[in-house]
């Protein structure tokens, strides 16, 4: 190829990661101020929670009748990457936003990671036909979805790259989808940046320094982290499972999940476990939290996701690492801030399989100061989490991989 074909060729694709971080970055602007506007709106009118119900059957009949073929929602960026078939839809964009801010205005468990990731991969899917794009351009253009969705929608450009690129597994990646992957974070993050839009922002004001004791006690908490992954992302599927299999009529599901969830949320009396639950996540790094909060916020959006509404899960796996780390305060000797940063990254690397990623993420968040701790967290979680995670359509390779063959003697599966 000679020198002008080259250039041309760079030009092209630097062009293409404009587009796509600049377009993912202002759909994601506009959705986490949206989501902000109906988060204070449900906790200054409680009783539309009571509405429930006829919010999860309106994002079933629109899923059921319109959005058939992207109601898999991130398993659809997953399996257009391991086999391209057909350009995902743009609809997957304004559907999964409907329907993620119906969940949360009406009271329903759930994140917004997988929103931003959704629109941003349906947004930098629609390049395919406009750039005349092979089957492997494709592959890389479904990564700089994922990486612009993921950075503009927590402010970490350098995890929302490297997650693109790990939860679609690292041997299958090209230098070309590692440069462009990271440009494209950029991009979407100062997009947001630009329209003012803020981020949550943490602080670990206390690092120890590591002794043997101590990093007995890392590796202690780090399984349990992994275990409370597990348990999330068996909790997810099996109500999933449930759901489809008692109710044969998809848009009835949300309805009748939406209307248990209400009496659930009435029962209990507090709106604690619903929505994003950012609030009692800055909360446990200055406080202890009661050991009970990961394991409701775990039945919340399990039963929620599973029920049909839609949403994220990293957020609500930061709610559950964060507060089991805080609960775990009162018997490990390490400080509360320190082990909610922990637990924040390390259960979501073991239920998405991703420690490269939440380790940078922990950093760009926590501080370099704390970044031991957060990587030998995230790693430990990783291992220990087993090999399901919240992505069903994720391919698991590697180390961990190999470990559970060898360990099983049988397939990945069966695990």
């Amino acid at each position: 190829m000679n020198l002008k074909k080259t250039s041309l060729l760079i030009t092209k694709w630097i062009f293409i990661c404009l587009l796509i971080g600049v377009f993912s970055g202002c759909a994601s602007a506009f959705f986490l101020v949206s989501l902000e506007w109906v988060t204070q709106y449900r906790e200054h009118h409680n009783w539309i929670i009571w509405l429930l119900p006829i919010g999860g059957l309106c994002i079933g009949l629109l899923y059921h009748f319109y959005g058939t073929d992207v109601i898999k929602g991130n398993n659809v960026l997953l399996e257009e990457y391991e086999n391209p078939k057909k350009t995902i839809p743009l609809k997957m964009a304004p559907m999964v936003l409907i329907g993620t801010l119906i969940t949360h205005l009406f009271g329903g468990s759930a994140g917004r990671e997988g929103t931003a990731v959704q629109m941003s991969g349906a947004i930098a899917d629609q390049f395919t036909g406009l750039f005349k794009l092979n089957n492997s351009d494709r592959k890389t253009l479904i990564i700089l979805g994922i990486s612009a969705g993921f950075a503009s929608v927590f402010g970490t450009p350098l995890a929302g790259a490297l997650f693109a690129l790990e939860v679609l597994y690292f041997s299958k990646i090209t230098y070309k989808s590692i440069a462009l992957s990271f440009l494209t974070a950029y991009v979407a993050y100062f997009t947001v940046e630009f329209w003012q839009v803020a981020h949550t922002h943490y602080h670990i004001p206390i690092v120890p320094q590591i002794t043997v004791t101590i990093l007995g006690w890392i590796i202690i908490v780090s399984i349990i982290f992994g275990f409370a992954s597990m348990l999330f992302s068996r909790s997810t599927h099996f109500w999933g499972k449930l759901f489809s299999k008692t109710i044969s009529f998809p848009p009835l599901r949300p309805l009748i999940g939406g209307l248990i969830l209400a009496l659930a949320i009435y029962g209990i009396g507090t709106t604690k476990y619903i929505g994003l639950g950012i609030p009692t996540i800055v909360e446990s790094f200055s406080a202890t939290n009661p050991w009970y909060d990961f394991i409701l916020k775990i039945v919340f959006t399990g039963f929620t996701l599973g029920a049909g509404f839609k949403g994220g899960e990293v957020t609500p796996l930061f709610f559950i690492g964060a507060t089991l780390g805080s609960a775990l305060s009162t018997i490990v000797p390490l400080p509360v801030a320190l082990l909610a940063g922990m637990g924040f990254v390390a259960v979501f690397s073991g239920a998405t399989h991703t420690p490269i990623a939440c380790t940078v993420m922990g950093m760009e968040l926590f501080g370099i100061e704390s970044g031991l701790f957060i990587g030998i967290a995230c790693v430990v979680a990783y291992y220990s989490s087993g090999s399901v995670g919240i992505y069903n359509s994720q391919i698991v390779k590697g180390s961990k991989y190999k470990l559970y063959q060898r360990f099983k003697r049988k397939d990945l599966e069966d695990f």
